[in-house]
Order: structure tokens, then sequence, then C-alpha cells
């Protein structure tokens, strides 16, 4: 992978016109959907993972919490960082690919506002920094939840949730893009689409790329792009020795050697080699990035919290 200029951390500091915030979400939107289309999931979605360079490109990184929505195990709560976790992980749920939208809300909500939207010190002053600002849910998503998890969210008091508006003022956006189509209003209406605490009606990621604010830059050619090959899914599935494991990681690096130098995947590198030859910006000038399209995914690695249960006071 070339190397990139910053993370999403510093660019979202940055003074970003609408333009190149909805070509940021754009593209970050593209790489989810080409995972769910996969059958992964990514998990940990937070700005640290995701990096730009000066032309505005981006890519999505750490892959190690990443699994297939396919997966006969139990999907463990204790994923994604806790500021960008979806009520749905917070409270033992059943989950599915859309908590990766509720991930890109947060750090859509973030790049707005310059701040956290839900920083709460634990996963139970994460629930409740979520339901005082969006209120409490539905009884039907209470119903959705395990006996002793909906006895305590249902004895908590009951929030009625601030207004986006008044979460996300107009004074928090940039000032409106020259394309009528850029507007505050939509990036407003956009948040509170992915901000859902139920996620049965949370917006999908296919949802979220047509949506006005984002489809200005839909282009069938990376959007509907034919999903990563994933050679065996169940691989995470198997239960192995450690020494089992080293030796299966050996296989597969050698192979990928072995493709690389026949000449397989050399259309498949060729952008990434011309993209680090090129490479002379900093981290300094993503401000005045510009927004021609192009989109890459890659990977590499961080660690998250760990916790010891859904609702669990220890933590």
């Amino acid at each position: 992978m070339e190397l990139m200029d910053a993370s999403l951390c510093q660019v979202i500091h940055m003074d970003l016109d609408h333009e190149r915030m909805s070509y940021l979400l754009y593209q970050i939107l593209c790489g989810i959907r080409h995972l769910h289309s996969a059958g992964i999931i990514h998990r940990d979605l937070k700005p640290s993972n995701i990096v730009v360079k000066s032309d505005c490109t981006l890519k999505i990184l750490d892959f190690g919490l990443a699994r297939t929505a396919c997966t006969n195990f139990m999907m463990t709560p204790y994923v994604v960082t806790r500021y960008y976790r979806a009520p749905e992980v917070i409270l033992g749920m059943k989950y599915k690919e859309n908590v990766d939208i509720w991930s890109v809300g947060c750090i859509m909500g973030e790049m707005v506002k310059g701040s956290v939207i839900f920083q709460g010190t634990d996963h139970i002053d994460q629930w409740n920094k979520v339901i005082e600002v969006l209120g409490t849910p539905s009884l039907d998503f209470m119903n959705r939840l395990m006996e002793t998890v909906r006895n305590y969210v249902m004895n908590k008091p009951q929030y009625p949730g601030v207004s986006f508006a008044e979460l996300f003022p107009d004074w928090a956006f940039p000032s409106d893009s020259e394309h009528d189509k850029l507007k505050t209003s939509q990036a407003r209406d956009l948040l509170s689409k992915m901000l859902v605490i139920d996620p049965e009606s949370r917006i999908s990621v296919e949802e979220a790329l047509n949506h006005p604010y984002i489809h200005v830059w839909y282009d069938p050619a990376e959007a509907d792009a034919p999903p990563p090959q994933i050679s065996d899914k169940q691989l995470e599935e198997r239960e192995h020795t450690i020494e089992q494991w080293k030796e299966l990681i050996y296989e597969e690096v050698i192979d990928w050697e072995e493709r690389n130098k026949n000449g397989l995947m050399k259309e498949d590198c060729s952008d990434a080699v011309s993209g680090s030859a090129s490479q002379s910006s900093s981290a300094n000038d993503i401000s005045s990035m510009s927004t021609e399209q192009t989109l890459a995914s890659d990977t590499d690695s961080s660690s998250i919290d760990t916790l010891t249960g859904p609702l669990d006071e220890s933590q």
C-alpha cells in the first residue's frame, strides 16, 4: 500500500467544505458496500482506521475484527471502539452489516462537529449517552432485547431526545457548496437516517449511496464493482493450534508471492505502485484536497476496548 498523508482523525479538525466531506463519505460507503457484498462486516470503523491522501482519496484499514456475516459462531459484542459502537452491539443483540452504518454516522457527526458525538466512559455510560441524545427507543425495539437487558433499559429514565437540527445546527456545517445538491439540510437528513437506534429502521449502505448528499459522486464502476473474492469464508470458524495457524498464514503468504511473481496480481498492484511513486504531499496539505474520484481499501492493525459483557456493571 502506498504512503498516505493523514488519518481521518487529522482531517476531521480541518476546514472541509460539503464537496470534500460528501466525497470522503462516498468513498467510505463504497468501501463498506464492497465488504458487505462479499459477506464481510468490518466491525471497527473509526477515524483512526481511515486514511486519506491530499488528492482526497481514501482507504479503510484494520480488518482485524472483520468477520463474515455467514459465520455460525455467535457474533461477539466485544467489537467496535466504544464511541462508534452501535446500540445493538452495546445491548448484546444479534447484529448484521448495518452496524457499520452506525459507525459511519458517528464518524460523519464527528466530521461536522469536530468532536466525538457519543463519548461514554464505559459501555453502560455509552448507552446512556446515546439515549440522552436520540431518545428512549420504541417498545418494539425493547421487546427484541434479552429479558435482563430489557428490564435494565426499561427502568432507565425516559428521554425525549434532541432534534437533529439542535444536535447539528446550521453553523456547525460548512457553508453550502455552490453545487445546489450539496446542502446542509441534506447532510443533516443523512445523519438522521444513519444515527438510528433501531437497526431495523437504520438506512442501508445502498440507500446511503443513493442519498442526495452522496449520490452526486455515484460511479457504477466504483460503487457496483465486483466484491473481493474470498477463497474460504469459513476459515475463521476453524479451530487450530497456534502452530497450525502459523503454518496456514505462511502458506498464504507464499501463495500470494507466487501469484505476484507470475504476474497474476500485476494489474491489482499497478495503481498502488504508481501512487507510491508520485507521493509528494504531506498531512498539512489535506485542507487543499481535490475530489478526483478514486477508491481503494487496504488493511492495517490496531487494538480494541475489552469488555466483560453487555451492560455488565464491572466495566
